[in-house]
């Protein structure tokens, strides 16, 4: 089956580490031999003077088509408007895409078309879809529905591509039911779990663990103690203030943020005032390859996120045999579904510091955490969406709607 994917959320030579996720999974299908895979990534360039500033004064020179992921992957651009263009996004994607895919699509038929994600995503590749005369899939992870969908003219296209899809992805039941809660076909929504690297992602005993990260000039964590960690972009649907402002009844546990973003200067700010800088790190960011010594070090992986649909990072924590504490958001009771894989807390400091309390009176064993989460693998993730596009391609297309 030859499928061509798009996503704009997709590691290139200027961004190695962007949505690696994304990388995992379709190098994982590509593997596979009933599916044949080209890969499109649109990038985003603003106008001039903000194409001179980084990131876009190197994604501009991106060439054309790169091997760097392990995969050959296009890369047209598009015009973005960065904070007011993101509703018509869909619209400037179609009109750098379509050129690329009526080409491609012309030197070797296409069975089907497949979108990351929700939005932008998913109506640019409804609309690339229609003109090729193919059927297509679009897949859910979490912010492109709950942040996307409360936007009316984003929601609008969102709905419009749902009504088309062969069959839509959502990466936990719980956004299955978001999505349907839109207005989208229940009927065509399908579950498709992450993956998880299960070589680089496992136990690690902590003491060791924590012996080599405390030992790195990139990490550099505090060698004695109680370890939290959060990982992820330093922005405020994250929610790091909170963690911040729970070490405050946790007298002598670390805090080690594992991230970059715009809330930096609000964090560090946070800290001084809260007189906590000798226990709370800033690591800046943490390479993917870095990731299982340093969640093996932690006692606890701590993200109250505001909305997620089932996070990598959860599944991976849990990999390296340390619980979790989230809110009961998404997807998280398909993961934390005992006291040994962590906690379910209310989004705001002080069941954040008990949950953590707890976990510290009474630790899990790691290789019983890491059961929990024993049936994740990049190579199930491949086979399950090498099924679902084949499933797609088979089914009579949607009647449009009226």
């Amino acid at each position: 089956m030859r499928v061509l994917s798009i996503s704009t959320l997709f590691p290139n030579p200027a961004r190695p580490a962007f949505g690696n996720f994304v990388r995992n999974q379709m190098v994982a299908a590509a593997a596979r031999d009933e599916v044949e895979l080209t890969m499109v990534s649109p990038v985003g360039i603003p106008p001039w003077p903000l194409s001179m500033r980084e990131p876009y004064r190197s994604l501009a020179k991106l060439p054309a088509i790169s091997d760097f992921p392990g995969l050959p992957v296009h890369y047209p651009q598009f015009r973005t408007i960065p904070r007011i263009g993101g509703d018509s996004n869909p619209d400037r994607i179609v009109e750098a895409v379509l050129p690329l895919a009526r080409q491609l699509h012309a030197e070797q038929t296409f069975d089907l078309v497949d979108a990351s994600f929700f939005f932008p995503d998913g109506p640019a590749v409804a609309a690339i879809a229609a003109d090729l005369g193919l059927p297509y899939t679009v897949k859910s992870r979490g912010a492109d529905i709950h942040y996307w969908g409360k936007r009316p003219a984003a929601l609008t296209q969102m709905i419009a591509a749902a009504q088309g899809a062969s069959l839509m992805l959502a990466v936990s039941e719980a956004l299955k039911a978001d999505m349907a809660a839109l207005g989208m076909p229940k009927e065509r929504i399908v579950v498709h779990y992450t993956g998880l690297d299960r070589e680089a992602f496992r136990p690690v005993e902590r003491g060791a663990a924590r012996a080599l990260v405390s030992a790195l000039p990139s990490l550099g964590v505090w060698p004695d103690g109680p370890l939290l960690v959060t990982p992820g972009s330093l922005i405020a649907r994250k929610g790091q203030a909170l963690v911040i402002e729970a070490l405050k009844d946790l007298p002598g546990v670390h805090l080690a943020l594992a991230g970059t973003g715009e809330d930096e200067g609000t964090l560090r700010s946070l800290v001084a005032s809260l007189g906590l800088s000798d226990r709370v790190q800033f690591l800046g960011h943490v390479t993917h390859d870095l990731l299982p010594q340093l969640f093996s070090a932690a006692h606890a992986v701590v993200l109250p996120s505001e909305s997620e649909g089932l996070a990598n990072v959860w599944v991976e924590a849990l990999a390296c045999g340390t619980p979790i504490v989230v809110p009961d958001i998404g997807g998280a009771r398909e993961v934390v579904k005992s006291p040994t894989s962590g906690r379910l807390v209310e989004r705001n400091p002080g069941a954040i510091a008990h949950a953590v309390r707890d976990i510290l009176a009474n630790p899990p064993a790691q290789k019983d955490v890491a059961e929990a989460v024993s049936g994740f693998s990049w190579d199930r993730n491949g086979a399950a969406i090498a099924d679902i596009w084949q499933r797609a391609g088979a089914m009579p297309r949607p009647a449009p709607q009226s």
